[in-house]
């Protein structure tokens, strides 16, 4: 049963990356050619460099996806905060409308987002651009925060806020110096999290976006539609190659502090 479970991984493994692999190798081909290799060139990095619409699109997209993930992180952190501190039942029913947006699928959450968006632009001198694309990306990367942030309260001491006010500090400086440094991996896993989906995001970011602001998704399956280049597989292995980094970060962090919770357990 253990070899077939290694090679069913295996089998799944394949099936997940080598289209990615492929993608990849392709990205350095000499020719257009998407079936033969038939020499090594970055001449197709080089051109995506000088493509003014994708570089324009990617840092539309960078921009958007930091902002959005930085206050998500902040409203996510409070939220979470705040959802701690309720009772059970309260608690519970809280989680769960927090979690809705996770479950629900992304083209109903997009749909939604953008009548709302066109109740506002009938009423008021408003128009679909970057600021519906960055309130979008915070809706849904706040859910995701809170996600991350949560664990960390419950392998938390919940006397410790009590403790270190008892000690002198205010609340401020007691939430500063004792419970930010406690939840401070999750709040990073949570930011870094929240900046991934920004970055990769596509149904929701379609529905909200304005002809003059497009995120770099969108400005992909406006390219595929029309031919697809050599470009386009740069393109996509420099977002894997972002993205694996960036997950690679996030358990380094989750390692970090889960190793430093088994020793502070050990020290106690």
């Amino acid at each position: 049963m253990k070899k077939f479970g290694k090679i069913y991984f295996a089998l799944i493994l394949l099936f997940l990356y080598v289209p990615i692999f492929v993608l990849i190798v392709f990205s350095f081909n000499e020719t257009k050619s998407r079936s033969v290799l038939s020499g090594f060139t970055l001449e197709w990095y080089v051109k995506l460099f000088h493509n003014k619409i994708i570089i324009s699109s990617l840092m539309k997209t960078i921009i958007i996806a930091t902002l959005a993930s930085i206050v998500s992180t902040v409203l996510g952190t409070f939220a979470a905060i705040g959802i701690n501190s309720m009772k059970k039942v309260p608690k519970a029913f809280v989680m769960n409308v927090t979690n809705m947006p996770i479950i629900n699928p992304e083209i109903v959450t997009g749909v939604s987002l953008m009548l709302l968006f066109v109740f506002f632009t009938a009423r008021m001198n408003f128009e679909f651009g970057f600021v519906t694309l960055l309130i979008a990306h915070i809706t849904f990367d706040v859910p995701y925060v809170i996600l991350n942030i949560m664990p960390k309260f419950k392998q938390m001491d919940p006397n410790l806020f009590e403790a270190a006010q008892d000690l002198g500090c205010s609340p401020m400086q007691a939430f500063r110096k004792v419970i930010l440094p406690e939840i401070m991996p999750g709040v990073i896993s949570g930011f870094l999290m929240a900046f991934t989906y920004s970055l990769d995001d596509f149904v929701i970011s379609y529905f909200t976006s304005g002809p003059t602001t497009q995120t770099l998704p969108i400005t992909i399956y406006s390219m595929t539609r029309r031919k697809i280049s050599p470009e386009i597989n740069a393109l996509s292995t420099i977002i894997f190659i972002v993205v694996f980094v960036i997950l690679i970060v996030k358990n380094v962090f989750e390692n970090k502090a889960a190793k430093n919770n088994s020793y502070k357990g050990e020290k106690i």
